[in-house]
């Protein structure tokens, strides 16, 4: 099961599941081959194969490399993985400061304070002369092979440092896929993927799930056979008529 989400500075939030019978990287591409803006994903290699997109990297998963190479109480003062984590961590910080900005003071702001925290982080990583085989190389050498992407994010204001949205969005999912470990139709699969698309992203846009979902299939019915694009359209979990209908802090 792939998912997309929207970033989270846009205005309409979007969570798309969408199945595939594998991890090939052309199914992004197939999907993303008209997209042009930034795709903020983890160290997949398979994502290259989305050629439109600005590729930028995900600071979690750098994060997440670093507390796994820290060993049981480790601290800046005894474990460099501990030092990483503390870079991160303090990036982190810097963009819940953030977070009120616009784009592009958020853009001018990144660089004029996580960019000099950046080139001081990168310098030490240059450093570093992991045992082999290591936890802590396997940190090092992400974060150099991601490095080009961890960084692009700088340019861009509108972006996030990581895809903990998407990660959020998909950990129903995963949670839940024990319990029908043997329903595996691949039809079942697809049905899964759209009520997962509307649940999600109902959820994002402030929603009661059941009461859209209730709303959606009482109403939409009365639009015929064949609707058109701008009919299906109103029935969006943003516009207005919905958020009034389905908002439990606004009906």
């Amino acid at each position: 099961m792939w998912v997309y989400a929207s970033g989270r500075y846009c205005t309409e939030p979007i969570r798309f599941f969408e199945y595939q019978p594998n991890r090939s990287g052309k199914h992004p591409a197939a999907l993303l081959k008209d997209f042009r803006g930034c795709l903020v994903t983890d160290g997949y290699a398979g994502y290259a194969q989305v050629t439109g997109a600005k590729r930028c990297g995900c600071w979690a998963h750098m994060r997440r490399k670093w507390r796994e190479a820290m060993p049981k109480g480790a601290t800046p003062a005894i474990s460099k993985a501990a030092v990483g984590y503390e870079y991160c961590n303090k990036l982190f910080a810097l963009e819940r400061k953030f977070e009120t900005f616009s784009p592009k003071t958020r853009q001018q702001a990144r660089q004029a304070q996580a960019e000099p925290l950046l080139d001081v982080y990168w310098a030490w990583v240059e450093r570093l002369d992991p045992s082999p085989g290591s936890k802590l190389e396997e940190a090092v050498v992400y974060a150099k092979n991601q490095k080009p992407f961890l960084n692009e994010f700088l340019r861009h204001g509108e972006v996030d440092i990581s895809n903990n949205i998407a990660e959020n969005a998909i950990r129903p999912f995963v949670v839940g896929r024990k319990n029908w470990l043997f329903c595996d139709t691949p039809k079942g699969a697809e049905a899964s993927a759209v009520v997962y698309t509307l649940v999600e992203t109902a959820k994002a846009n402030g929603l009661d799930p059941f009461r859209y979902l209730n709303y959606v299939l009482t109403n939409i019915r009365f639009l015929g056979q064949n609707p058109s694009n701008a009919e299906l359209e109103e029935f969006l979990p943003w516009k207005k008529t919905i958020q009034a209908a389905c908002n439990p802090k606004l009906s």
